[in-house]
């Protein structure tokens, strides 16, 4: 098993942040570090709460590292178009020599997107745009000199996406959520990384094996997807370490774990110690 941080950008400091991935981008038990991606504070937080914005802030993060490979968990599809989405993907695995992560999701947070004005849909609507997005996005960032695509939420016509990743054939995408119909089905055609975002070990037992049901209808190779569990640190290094390898039991390739409010790279020492008797 390997391992993962995650810093929400939300209720701390860019300071803060900065010292905890410099910290952490010389710890090689450490090989991704992750941000998320909402415009206000989230999971019942004061939404007057500051919120520095997850891609400019992923930017910079990967000028002031120079191994950790890095992503959002994830990038609600609905906030940006797919074609912008992809273009700000290619510059930033540029940025940071190929370093990219690109983590997105259908999106989910009714209250945000009424508070913005950006369309969430039903789930259905959702789960529609989201696999067109996906097609989108695989397409401007593969091989292909232009992208034409018509569907029911996106239109291309001849779109380039210049220069192209420095990835090939193009940066992993990382799809978030364990919709058993949908969101599963998408990870199946379209990802090459499954993150499970909230649950049990059972849990993840259950979606995988769900998504390799999925794998089967299409045609895919289960193993050509990898599976990460994101696993919340509360402040035992030990106990998180236990809780990481019960999803390793489950298959469970990657465990991202969640640091906790405020963000200190003192943590990240005796969490790598404990995180290393597992890998």
């Amino acid at each position: 098993m390997r391992f993962a941080f995650k810093t929400s950008p939300q209720g701390t400091t860019w300071d803060a942040m900065l010292d905890v991935w410099r910290a952490a981008d010389d710890m090689d038990v450490f090989e991704s570090g992750w941000t998320s991606d909402h415009f206000q504070a989230m999971h019942g937080t004061d939404p007057a709460t500051p919120r520095l914005e997850g891609w400019v802030t992923l930017a910079a993060l990967a000028q002031a590292t120079r191994r950790l490979r890095l992503g959002t968990l994830v990038t609600g599809i609905h906030h940006r178009h797919p074609a912008v989405l992809a273009n700000m993907a290619a510059t930033l695995d540029v940025i940071s020599g190929g370093r990219l992560e690109l983590g997105i999701g259908a999106g989910w947070n009714q209250e945000e997107s009424r508070a913005y004005g950006i369309a969430l849909g039903t789930p259905r609507e959702r789960s529609d745009r989201f696999e067109e997005a996906c097609e989108v996005l695989t397409s401007l960032l593969g091989p292909d000199p232009v992208t034409t695509f018509k569907g029911t939420y996106y239109e291309l016509t001849g779109a380039r996406c210049e220069p192209k990743p420095v990835q090939r054939p193009r940066p992993s995408l990382c799809i978030g959520g364990s919709g058993e119909k949908r969101t599963l089905r998408t990870v199946a055609r379209f990802a090459q990384h499954w993150n499970f975002d909230t649950g049990t070990p059972q849990q993840f037992r259950r979606a995988r094996e769900v998504l390799h049901a999925h794998c089967a209808r299409v045609g895919r190779d289960p193993a050509e997807i990898r599976l990460s569990a994101q696993v919340r640190f509360t402040g035992d290094p030990a106990r998180t370490a236990a809780e990481a390898a019960e999803f390793a039991a489950e298959g469970a390739e990657l465990a991202v774990v969640q640091l906790p409010l405020p963000y200190t790279p003192q943590v990240l020492g005796p969490l790598a110690d404990e995180l290393a008797k597992v890998g």
